[in-house]
């Protein structure tokens, strides 16, 4: 099944002449959740992959340039004649925040359901979870979100099968489905369980070891990098963190791939990802549009596609210098 996270918006606080307002989409198979929705959000995503219908969204904190798209994007769905449900999540806060803008987007064609979340609770969807992750962050409830698929059944082998005596066919299918067959049970001819993806998003935050702990090898940690390390007494003060941080983080939780966002325009990307690249040298900035791939690890690693080559259906390009972040790079520089 396919997973991937599309950038929607990779900027910070504030909306530059390149990158938008946090806004990020996860799609696998066919379902799409948007975490975050900044102001101009609809927008960013029909001058990309078109405004598509939301099955959920998910808010990490009540800061302006977290949500204030919001409005907008459920008043378009209106006036698109939406019918299927929509549900909102986020801290709580949430149905206040809702409640102060009700007279934005008016009464909805569709059911719009708002679910205020505690720390460290799951939202079941169909295969893998979204959990709450509390972060720290400007004194108020704050999450990230780590999304996990289900465990998937070990690899069938076949030759094990013949072996021991069942004929390729329909028998080959019910072992694999967990049914004994002629006296033959799965784990004979099974491999061992294996663990589904993970992605999870950091929203804003100061370092956090929740953050760490939820992330443990993460497939895609999407962490925000607001500052640069010279200014760590300033990401301290606002309670955000410097792309070194964010490699350290990685790099303790044993991630696969990191990419930074939050990118606030006092910095050039190239100075965060070289910061961040001395810990956890697959460090990657998405801009706005690209697109991360996560095949499951026996398949390869996270690819990230440019949006440029997306749209021309060239061969998927990863930064300059991108490779899988290696959990033991950092030890040095500490």
């Amino acid at each position: 099944m396919d997973l991937s996270i599309f950038f929607a918006g990779t900027g910070g606080s504030a909306p530059s002449a390149r990158r938008g307002m946090p806004a990020m989409l996860l799609r696998r198979g066919g379902e799409r959740l948007l975490f975050d929705c900044g102001e101009g959000t609809q927008r960013q995503l029909v001058r990309s992959i078109g405004l598509l219908d939301l099955d959920a969204i998910f808010i990490t904190h009540f800061h302006a340039d977290h949500w204030l798209g919001l409005p907008g994007l459920l008043k378009t769905y209106a006036l698109r004649e939406r019918s299927a449900p929509l549900s909102i999540y986020g801290p709580p806060g949430l149905r206040e925040v809702m409640a102060a803008v009700r007279f934005i987007y008016g009464r909805l064609p569709y059911p719009l359901g708002l679910h205020e979340l505690q720390p460290l609770q799951p939202t079941e969807r169909n295969g893998y979870t979204v959990t709450a992750v509390p972060v720290t962050h400007r004194r108020q409830r704050a999450f990230g979100y780590a999304v996990v698929e289900e465990g998937r059944p070990g690899e069938f082998d076949p030759q094990a099968a013949a072996a021991l005596g069942i004929r390729p066919g329909p028998d080959f299918g019910r072992l694999q489905r967990g049914e004994v067959v002629d006296g033959v049970r799965p784990e004979q001819v099974m491999g061992p369980p294996r663990q589904g993806r993970k992605v999870v998003i950091s929203g804003d935050t100061a370092p956090c070891q929740a953050l760490a702990a939820a992330a443990h090898q993460a497939d895609l940690l999407i962490h925000e990098a607001t500052f640069l390390e010279e200014d760590a007494e300033r990401a301290r003060e606002t309670e955000h963190s410097t792309a070194r941080q964010a490699a350290l983080l990685a790099s303790e939780a044993q991630a696969r791939m990191l990419a930074l966002v939050h990118i606030s325009g006092r910095y050039p990307p190239r100075l965060l990802r070289e910061e961040a690249r001395a810990c956890f040298p697959g460090a990657l900035t998405p801009r706005d549009f690209d697109l991360i791939e996560i095949p499951f690890p026996e398949r390869g690693e996270p690819r990230m596609i440019a949006f440029e080559k997306a749209r021309t259906a060239q061969v998927p390009d990863q930064e300059p210098g991108a490779r899988p972040g290696a959990a033991g790079a950092c030890a040095a520089a500490q």
